[in-house]
């Protein structure tokens, strides 16, 4: 698939069939993403992928803070993947100090790279997909069991499309540009 092409048509997806995806598809989503671009080369992100539909109902229930929105998408979901990153590491150089004015939130961008990648990535193999921001990092690393030292960036819920959602207005280039 074109780049621009499945930058400019992939949406958010919340409705899906009923088939699950298979794990291989899964995989080959993960190992294209793994080429998102980090600080340093750190390769902090990391993807606990879900298709189990206990643990899904508990995301759904324990997970989200009771935001109607992210539980009505969970139920719907049938596989979600953890976003998560290596925390202390983005930002930093050999030492410990961070040498950004972002600090440690530095992680939280390699995240968002690592995230548009994956959903990218999906799309190009037909796999729909949703990012969740409303959520409660320290449950969610608790029902998945995330390693010490990697911390929660979002909830990506994936399955194959049941609905083709319309693209939303955009804004003009003009109105989000400038030159100096």
């Amino acid at each position: 698939m074109d780049a621009i092409k499945a930058i400019e048509e992939r949406r958010s997806v919340r409705k899906f069939k009923e088939e699950k995806v298979d794990r291989e598809i899964m995989k080959e989503i993960v190992s294209i993403s793994r080429w998102a671009p980090s600080w340093g080369n750190f390769q902090v992100a990391r993807y606990t992928l879900i298709d189990n539909k206990e643990v899904i109902t508990k995301l759904a229930t324990d997970g989200v803070d009771g935001f109607v929105y992210n539980v009505n998408t969970l139920k719907e979901a049938k596989g979600v993947a953890v976003l998560s990153f290596v925390k202390g590491k983005s930002g930093k150089a050999d030492s410990d100090d961070y040498i950004t004015s972002k600090g440690g939130a530095w992680e939280i961008f390699d995240a968002g790279i690592a995230c548009q990648t994956f959903c990218l990535a999906a799309h190009a193999k037909g796999v729909g997909t949703c990012v969740l921001g409303i959520i409660n990092d320290e449950k969610i690393s608790g029902i998945v069991g995330l390693p010490e030292g990697e911390s929660v960036a979002a909830l990506i819920v994936y399955g194959y499309p049941d609905e083709t959602p319309k693209a939303t207005p955009r804004k003009n280039v003009e109105d989000i540009m400038r030159f100096i």
